[in-house]
């Protein structure tokens, strides 16, 4: 099975020892978020658990722990932006964050790690001259280091437009210019562009429109070939991507970014964080009352068989 941490939240930069914790123990319990009282329980077991799968903006507290992790094979998005604290109040400068992209490569490997300059926003201080001086400047630093870069446009959630009134959709003419751009940057330094659940004719400029975490680029991270269940796949039209199982939870980010989907408002995230346990086997707080506990079917995807033959 692959194993997903971060839909929900950033485990990596805010809960790196209860994460740890959970792998010492071999288990994690994780809320259904729609149904509270479903607990659904996984072991933490390489033997069952082919990928471990983290999306961060800061993987730096998980690094000098990260030799704990051996046993399992790894896949890594790191976000890294240029935007400022106006819009991402606590993620850390990118500078600093691409060098902890650096020291990630080197212990996982490029092939493990992709990275993601997303979402993509107009405004009159982050106009398209910005975002494509922005990224030949980041794509510099970061070749050789990852294996592709994914874009994609701010998606107007409810949520995201609460938060971030003055935001607009970014139109096609300027996700075209921007593709076009982006791609011939990531040619000159070996990043390939990819897009996960965006127009589709943006493949036109050289982009790959299957998806961002798809059974490709997992085989290629993890030197292995997968069988995965269709059941497993994503239910998502416009992409190829295997977002199942996450252990994460929505309202316990810190970062603070007003484009956020996963957070409804700071005081909610405050108090969530407030009853985070390192101990606990729950992200945040423990075991209620009327819990039902599943415990998770789980089953290795690798296909041993061509691996033996080849």
């Amino acid at each position: 099975m692959i194993l997903n941490t971060g839909c929900r939240t950033d485990i990596p930069a805010y809960y790196s020892d209860w994460f740890y914790n959970r792998i010492r123990e071999g288990f994690v319990c994780t809320r259904n978020p729609y149904h509270p009282n479903q607990v659904i329980r996984y072991r933490l077991d390489p033997k069952v658990v082919d990928i471990l799968c983290f999306c961060t903006k800061n993987p730096a507290p998980m690094l000098p722990r990260l030799s704990e992790l051996d046993d399992f094979r790894q896949f890594w998005f790191v976000t890294v932006t240029p935007y400022g604290r106006e819009i991402e109040p606590f993620v850390p400068d990118c500078g600093k964050v691409m060098q902890s992209v650096s020291q990630l490569s080197e212990k996982v490997g490029a092939k493990a790690v992709g990275w993601r300059y997303d979402p993509i926003f107009i405004t009159e201080k982050y106009s398209m001259d910005f975002h494509i001086k922005s990224f030949e400047r980041m794509a510099s630093t970061m070749a050789g280091k990852v294996s592709f870069c994914v874009i994609s446009f701010i998606d107007l959630y409810e949520k995201t437009k609460r938060n971030f009134p003055s935001v607009r959709a970014v139109s096609t003419l300027e996700q075209a210019a921007l593709m076009e751009a982006f791609v011939k940057i990531g040619m000159r330094y070996g990043i390939p562009i990819r897009t996960c659940c965006e127009n589709a004719a943006l493949a036109e400029f050289g982009a790959d429109v299957s998806g961002c975490m798809t059974k490709a680029v997992l085989e290629k991270a993890a030197d292995c070939r997968l069988r995965v269940p269709r059941s497993k796949k994503s239910t998502r039209s416009q992409c190829n991507c295997l977002l199942g199982a996450d252990i994460g939870m929505y309202n316990t980010c810190p970062h603070g970014c007003i484009y956020c989907y996963a957070n409804y408002d700071r005081k909610t995230v405050e108090r969530n964080i407030r009853r985070h346990d390192p101990a606990s086997p729950f992200l945040i707080g423990g075991a209620q009352p009327g819990d039902t506990v599943i415990e998770a079917r789980q089953e290795s995807y690798i296909d041993r068989q061509l691996t033996l033959f080849e």
